[in-house]
Order: C-alpha cells, then structure tokens, then sequence
C-alpha cells in the first residue's frame, strides 16, 4: 500500500534552516506530482509547493518565495523540502501530499523560535 513517511523536522531559531524529507513507498514517485502543504496551530491546512513529477516544474505559495525550495530524487523515492530563512509563522506540521489521491503522511513537526 501506498505510504508517506515525513521527517527532518525540529526546533529552529528565526532564520534558521531545516531540510524536510519525505519517503514514498507502494507507488512510484516518479509518476507523481507531489505538494508539501502544512498546518499551522488552530489553522488549516495550507499549501505550501507543487513540484512537477520529473521535477522541472515547482510552484510556492507567496510566503515561502525565495526561502523554500522543494526538489525529489526519484531514483530513490525521496522528496524534500529545504527551508532557509525561516519565520516564527513558518512553525506548522509539515506535510507531503500526493496530488492525485490527497495522501498525506502522518507529518513532521517545525516550531521557529527563539
């Protein structure tokens, strides 16, 4: 069955960086589009960026311009998330999603903080 696997979360100061990870299994990631999409405390979800299914193609929301980058490795069924320059209100769970199903994983948790 498919899976979703988060990790790379953590406790970071205001303009620090983290690099998320996300492992897919029982399907094959290089046929997928893939978001990263989070949800903040007593908030939604929000979604935070696409990346095409070979990866040529990324999309952020406005927020994270020029601070986040999302990139995969298909080969090894991997998808990131590298987060520099991160804000108090970046803190959130942090999700990937596959696009055509809506699954998540269980996600990993990024808290800014000084």
């Amino acid at each position: 069955q498919a899976q979703l696997v988060e990790s790379g979360g953590g406790l970071v100061q205001p303009g620090g960086s983290l690099r998320l990870s996300c492992a897919a299994s029982g399907f094959t990631l290089g046929g997928a589009r893939m978001s990263w999409v989070r949800q903040a405390p007593g908030k939604g979800l929000e979604w935070v960026s696409d990346i095409s299914p070979a990866g040529g193609i990324t999309s952020y929301t406005d927020s994270v311009k020029g601070r986040f980058t999302v990139s995969r490795d298909n080969a090894k069924n991997m998808l990131y998330l590298q987060m520099n320059s991160l804000k108090p209100e970046d803190t959130a769970v942090y999700y990937c999603q596959r696009k055509s199903t809506g699954q998540k994983g269980q996600g990993t948790q990024v808290t800014v903080s000084s």
